[in-house]
């Protein structure tokens, strides 16, 4: 409900505007620009963080929850929750590739009121359908283990645990195993149990992270790259229509879902006859296989920035901001659609790795945690960035991420990208081989 009241919000703070808060100038085009009041912009903020907080607390329940449907004991029924988290990624993905290409042609043509308007009745309508379908969803009964545990929230739960596991350390004089029979005795164990489980937890999230730093590439300087190509599509300069260097990220969308579809339908059967487990291949190995990928897409693009950078050398273009480099943007391609392919491996997996191996209670802070490496990789990324470039820009040199990526040297960056995935997959193998799941493996009779 607070996302529909901040896209609603957002649809009121794009409508109503004041014309004597505005002040307004003409552009170099003859164009009229207004700029808004600092009441409105304030308005459009607080709306904008409205979404945000709803999306915190709507993601990984709501998947979560999704789910919680499936009965993890039943071959049958776990086998279809592995597949529902593939068909989960291919619905956000299809529908925000589509939503992209639209939104952005109405927010442009027909006005932003519409543009947010829009996505307000859709998630209105969303809500309704939830709503009717409140008698079918299953509820499950149990305590910590159990699919949603005691009906206690999140932090209390954490709360209690890390209690429980601080008394079960101090009896044990120092982690020791201590006997315990019943009654709240019993309960302290299985809740410190189930901290030193999300413990475990801890060294496969922090392999996942150098992942995020690799997911935030194709919004950022996938992106800039793409701006300096030549992106005309048409037989003739007159009738060419000009692609958007952002719109090259719905290619993203294009590989993720026939990747999905071949992975559920192809590689899954394939894999179970061979493993005899219902999901295929395990989430673990599932993640490795996206981190791996990863490398193959990091790689592929630097071959693709070092035949860029030659080109404008030989085009002439070096110093000339802003000249396009006479190389289609369909060398670019390649990158996007091999780090679709991978998302489908790292991303589904690391939904289904995270949201099975926490206890019952905490399901939604599983997939939180999943959410996490993205955020936390994209701060890693920024960080890594601004560490290079004042590296490299040191006593008068030309930065590797120059604002004119002519002159700078995105090749290296990708390269050293590749470098640290390499010794990333390498920790990533050593902890996952080591790792004992939480539940156990459910195979195929």
């Amino acid at each position: 409900m607070t996302k529909c009241q901040g896209l609603g919000l957002l649809a009121l703070s794009s409508m109503f505007s004041p014309p004597q808060s505005q002040q307004c100038s003409s552009s170099g085009d003859g164009r009229r620009v207004c700029q808004s009041s600092s009441v409105q912009t304030a308005f459009f903020y607080v709306s904008l963080y409205l979404v945000a907080i709803a999306q915190s607390g709507h993601k990984p329940c709501v998947q979560a929850f999704g789910a919680d449907q499936f009965d993890v004991m039943d071959p049958g029924e776990s086998s279809s929750r592995s597949s529902f988290f593939n068909w989960w990624y291919l619905g956000i993905c299809a529908s925000g590739t589509v939503t992209v290409a639209l939104m952005s042609y109405v927010q442009d043509n027909v006005g932003w009121g519409v543009g947010f308007g829009v996505p307000c009745m859709v998630m209105l309508l969303a809500l309704v359908v939830f709503l009717l379908g409140t008698r079918t969803y299953r509820f499950y009964d149990g305590g910590p283990g159990g699919a949603h545990g005691e009906a206690t929230g999140t932090f209390s739960g954490v709360g209690k645990a890390v209690t429980a596991w601080r008394e079960s350390w101090r009896r044990g004089g120092g982690g020791g195993s201590v006997e315990v029979e019943h009654g709240e005795c019993a309960e302290s164990a299985v809740l410190a149990g189930e901290v030193r489980g999300l413990a475990r937890l801890v060294p496969i999230w922090a392999a996942c992270l150098l992942y995020g730093v690799v997911f935030a590439q194709p919004p950022t300087l996938f992106t800039k790259q793409a701006a300096t190509l030549d992106r005309r599509i048409g037989s003739s300069s007159s009738s060419s229509f000009q692609v958007p260097p952002a719109a090259l990220q719905s290619f993203l969308g294009v590989s993720i879902v026939p990747c999905v579809l071949l992975y559920d339908r192809v590689l899954v059967p394939v894999a179970r006859r061979v493993t005899g487990v219902a999901s295929g291949i395990t989430a673990l190995q599932r993640i490795g296989t996206g981190i791996a990928l990863s490398l193959v897409m990091l790689v592929v693009a630097a071959l693709v920035e070092t035949k860029r950078l030659s080109t404008a050398r030989d085009a002439g273009v070096v110093d000339g901001p802003g000249a396009a480099v006479p190389m289609s943007l369909w060398w670019i391609l390649p990158q996007y659609l091999l780090l679709g392919a991978a998302d489908v491996f790292a991303m589904v997996g690391m939904q289904e790795f995270f949201y099975d191996q926490v206890p019952g209670a905490l399901k939604s802070l599983g997939l939180a945690l999943y959410l996490s490496v993205i955020g936390v990789g994209s701060f890693i990324s920024s960080f890594l960035i601004s560490a290079i470039d004042g590296v490299t820009r040191r006593n008068g040199g030309t930065s590797w991420i120059a604002d004119d990526l002519n002159r700078g040297h995105l090749d290296y960056f990708y390269l050293l990208l590749a470098a640290l995935t390499v010794l990333d997959l390498l920790a990533y193998i050593y902890f996952s081989t080591s790792y004992i799941y939480r539940t156990k493996v459910v195979n195929v009779h």
